[in-house]
């Protein structure tokens, strides 16, 4: 989408511009998109405003990124605000007041509008902006003054290209905070460089448009031979001065040191002196090479050693969603939004600034666990991809604020389902069969297949969500309250066979819709079961409306197989490969299940 730029302006005397100039403040520039307007009356202004007010008081600081939205289409107001990389939150927040209040003032009925501040810049639109690279409108400032040498002009252009190319790739690497500033002193002049991305922009994006921001043309037309110079686009930004911007430096762009000339050395006489000199002098030359093989050596060593660290640490980065762009996904978790709770949190239906529908975790406060723990985690969780299960889409931390963000299932849960008395009819034998080898198929990846072997511990038809097509996913991993197995309810034992006692007792319930509640009264489902089956009446177990279906014998089977799953000797139980073996008609021949746990003598078959 173009903008149509009505006016540019700038403060600062020390630049120039070469359109008409207005004197207002806060070194401002801006752009109005022609994207329509609204009215003081209308829904969108309310939105505006909503927005504005929430930016202007938001305390969550997030390396001064700040993405917002307010409303519902077509009156969705969508906003961008990036503040420059070194600057601290105070002065981050007095410049998004103030260029609120400018864009107020010149853009006042725009639907859309961007403003460039000294320190930060602004965009909202009706439109989605969020993750999209975007390099037009632009807009450019450089100093009057020029280099004192005109004729080192050209060195002093390689030398900042050397040092914004170097920054750029720096810029880009990062996942949450895309933002580099560094020197160099190449040139006789030092050159001080800052340059930034929104950081909602992938790598590549990001390069991309620091790139075109930094191309021949507008480097050589604007800024070539000039002290100071900016280059201003939406999604990016750059900006160098011969005078220290202020901030931390964290690149040093040198250039190769040439040898010293050699320096007289005052001589009393040939002889012994000389000789003393020159041992002196190989002896410092070889201990120096000895001592820099040895930092060449550690350093190698250290290296390959962090490496995987670093590594995993830039692909956590990538993962952080800023907690203000969840708050606003979320329409500030209300109550409206609410999907569910249990034990570890609530669960809000969201709806990221780039269109996608999500499901968002806010994890209870109750957690000790600290940041870096907490990213591990969800890195790891992260690595697993597979159909059957739930994928994690990233994540939000502020204080002690847990929060995870995954792909939206629309059908619910397993149990919302299985257990109601009219919607358990959309589930017939053909879905809940298919839905038991999803799960299996599932959790054998998990335990089998993925690159980190994964024990769920906490199985349950409430964690069974179910996709548009009816096709099982497996969310929640890696927490503990569901079917425990004995071992892991008594003693805090627990390994793969823990995860196949619970899928043993999720799947009797698929076959029953009946829950099980063992402890509680006695019939629970084990309990029955077991009881079924020793007097060969499993059939019994069955939900009276899958009774009519010729398949009863598949159903037989998995009752059968259910049994084996939840034996009290942990060695007894399958292995979930075994498992998906036989749900895929591998395999025919079961053996004689031992009793479940926790039963009464008298149900044990004689």
């Amino acid at each position: 989408m173009r903008f149509s730029v009505l006016f540019l302006f700038l403060i600062s005397s020390a630049f120039h511009i070469n359109v008409s100039s207005a004197q207002i403040a806060d070194d401002f520039r801006k752009s109005c998109a022609s994207i329509g307007n609204f009215t003081h009356n209308d829904i969108y202004y309310a939105n505006l405003n909503r927005l504005f007010s929430q930016l202007s008081s938001d305390q969550d600081f997030n390396h001064g990124f700040y993405s917002m939205s307010f409303g519902q289409s077509p009156d969705q107001v969508n906003a961008i605000a990036l503040c420059r990389g070194d600057q601290n939150v105070d002065v981050c927040r007095s410049c998004l007041n103030n260029t609120i209040d400018a864009l107020r003032q010149t853009c006042p009925n725009n639907k859309g509008a961007i403003g460039w501040s000294e320190f930060c810049t602004l965009r909202y639109s009706n439109r989605q902006i969020y993750g999209v690279m975007e390099t037009d409108p632009f807009d450019k400032l450089w100093r009057d003054d020029n280099l004192s040498t005109p004729s080192d002009a050209d060195a002093f252009y390689q030398a900042l290209s050397l040092l914004l190319k170097n920054l750029s790739s720096r810029a880009a690497a990062r996942g949450n905070f895309k933002c580099a500033q560094g020197m160099s002193t190449v040139t006789p002049e030092k050159i001080f460089a800052i340059v930034q991305c929104t950081p909602d922009l992938s790598q590549q994006n990001c390069s991309a448009c620091l790139e075109k921001a930094m191309a021949d043309e507008k480097m050589r037309t604007y800024c070539y031979n000039k002290t100071g110079c900016r280059i201003l686009q939406p999604s990016c930004n750059f900006r160098y001065e011969i005078n220290d911007l202020g901030g931390s430096v964290d690149v040093n762009v040198e250039s190769s040191p040439s040898a010293p000339s050699p320096e007289a050395v005052p001589s009393k006489g040939k002889g012994n002196s000389t000789t003393r000199i020159i041992i002196i002098s190989t002896v410092a030359s070889v201990l120096g090479i000895l001592l820099l093989v040895l930092w060449v050596f550690l350093r190698k060593r250290k290296a390959e050693e962090t490496f995987k660290t670093i590594e995993e640490m830039i692909k956590s980065e990538s993962l952080q969603y800023h907690f203000a762009t969840i708050r606003a996904a979320t329409n500030n978790f209300s109550e409206q939004n609410k999907l569910g709770q249990g034990g570890f949190g609530v669960v809000y239906k969201g709806r990221l600034p780039n269109g996608q529908d999500v499901a968002v975790k806010r994890l209870s406060k109750r957690s000790k666990q600290g940041d870096k723990e907490f990213k591990n985690e969800v890195l790891l969780v992260a690595k697993l991809q597979h159909r059957n299960l739930v994928r994690l889409i990233g994540f939000g931390l502020k204080r002690k604020e847990r929060l995870l963000i995954y792909e939206f299932v629309p059908n619910s849960s397993l149990d919302q389902f299985i257990f109601d008395q009219i919607k358990r009819e959309q589930l017939d034998w053909e879905r809940r069969y298919k839905i038991i080898l999803d799960i299996a198929r599932g959790l054998n990846y998990l335990h089998e297949e993925s690159r980190v072997r994964i024990i769920h511990r906490d199985l349950k038809a409430s964690n069974i969500l179910l996709d548009e097509d009816m096709s099982a996913k497996i969310a929640d991993f890696g927490t503990a309250s569901g079917y425990m197995a004995p071992e892991y309810a008594m003693r805090g034992q627990f390994s793969e066979k823990s995860d196949v006692f619970s899928f043993g007792v999720l799947m009797l319930e698929i076959v029953s819709g009946e829950r099980n509640n063992w402890g509680r009264n006695e019939e629970a489902l084990l309990n029955n079961a077991w009881k079924n089956w020793t007097k060969g009446t499993a059939s019994n177990l069955i939900d009276p409306i899958l009774r009519n279906d010729s398949r009863t014998n598949q159903m037989t089977i998995c009752i059968h197989l259910g049994l084996l799953c939840v034996q009290a000797n942990v060695a007894d139980r399958p292995t979930m490969g075994s498992v998906v073996h036989i749900l895929t008609g591998n395999s025919t021949t079961l053996e004689r299940p031992s009793q479940p746990p926790f039963l009464s003598s008298d149900t044990s078959s004689s």
